[in-house]
């Protein structure tokens, strides 16, 4: 595996108003993966974000995880892309080092699926972030946040906090989260996907 730099994305809105939501928890994984890498959030001065560097995760014989920026972008959802653009390019980090951790309506909450390239499943997030990127094929740890009851929107249902019953295990499946991206970053997307794909 690469020593890095990764460049690690974590999808949300900003704002208190929006911290709790569903669309955010891309983001509250990247705060944990900050905590865990021991580095403090700063505005980066040449992209709309707010950044942390450090390692994460341990290697073979007890050695330190790889390099990596992680990144919060400080634009609205929809306009993601620029600021992953950006740093992509300040860092000098191809695509394939791009990790982006988003919410997913299409598996179930309490759910982690990683990948790379393909659809963007109407999550305007991803979609900017290709079309800046000029490519789909960069990483994904899809954080499941399940589908919304009856008939409400889509679009509604991710712009609302989780319920009652799902934050007693929100800290969990973002703890999950986390340990997906420094398995991705330590041993690979077969070892994740082998790992998380199955998990009960």
């Amino acid at each position: 595996m690469s020593d890095g730099p990764w460049l690690v994305v974590g999808l949300g809105n900003p704002g208190p108003q929006y911290a709790g939501n569903r669309h955010n928890v891309g983001q509250m994984v990247l705060d944990l993966l900050a905590e865990r890498a021991g580095t403090r959030w700063a505005r980066h001065a040449r992209a709309q974000a707010v950044v942390g560097e450090g390692r994460l995760g341990t290697l073979a014989g007890g050695r330190p995880g790889p390099r990596v920026v992680l990144a919060k972008p400080t634009t609205y959802m929809n306009t993601s892309g620029g600021p992953v653009a950006g740093l992509a390019k300040y860092y000098g980090i191809e695509p394939g080092g791009v990790v982006v951790v988003h919410d997913e309506v299409d598996i179930p909450f309490d759910t982690i699926k990683l990948k790379t390239g393909g659809g963007e499943g109407g999550h305007n997030g991803l979609r900017d972030i290709t079309k800046a990127l000029g490519t789909k094929d960069y990483l994904r740890v899809r954080v499941g946040v399940g589908r919304p009851p009856g008939r409400m929107d889509t679009a509604d249902f991710v712009l609302k906090d989780f319920s009652s019953t799902e934050k007693k295990d929100l800290p969990i499946l973002v703890d999950d989260a986390a340990d997906a991206v420094e398995m991705l970053l330590t041993e690979g997307l077969l070892a994740a996907q082998g790992r998380f794909h199955t998990k009960a």
